[in-house]
């Protein structure tokens, strides 16, 4: 069996409501996962955007949310979940806001997908004092066991 990301709130391939939106409440949307492989000491989430700024012409990936140390027991996050209300030992990254937590989707054109990641993880990470993304998957670089993927899209009105 593999990892597996599920949420409530959307199917893969399917439009995030506006409430997970900036243009709503930008709530993080209810997370669940099974399958998590043997030898798997902690999980990371990383959710970004690879179209940004325009679908048509993408010149970066975008973070909305960076996660890790979540404990490999841990089986979801609920929707518009606080710090205080992540699974104990989970660290908190930045992202491209240069804010830690969810930051929704806010798309200045065209229609986005949102890549909800998962990472199974052999070991976990020390202290990496709010990582970006990119300083995360430097760290999780040779410790991945799974990964699972969900995505969402979004287009402004």
């Amino acid at each position: 069996m593999s990892l597996r990301l599920t949420s409530d709130a959307f199917t893969n391939g399917a439009p995030l409501a506006a409430r997970f939106t900036c243009d709503g409440a930008n709530r993080s949307p209810a997370l669940a996962w099974q399958d998590v492989p043997p030898g798997t000491r902690s999980l990371a989430l990383i959710v970004d955007d690879p179209d940004a700024p325009d679908p048509a012409a993408p010149k970066t990936v975008w973070s909305h949310w960076v996660l890790y140390n979540l404990p490999s027991d841990s089986t979801g996050l609920i929707e518009d979940v606080r710090t205080d209300e992540l699974p104990a030992g989970t660290r908190e990254g930045r992202n491209d806001w240069d804010l830690t937590g969810y930051g929704g989707p806010c798309p200045p054109i065209g229609r986005h997908r949102y890549f909800f990641k998962l990472y199974a993880l052999n070991v976990a990470l020390p202290d990496l004092d709010e990582p970006t993304k990119d300083e995360l998957e430097r760290a999780m670089r040779g410790h991945v066991l799974d990964k699972a993927e969900l995505v969402g899209t979004y287009s402004r009105s």
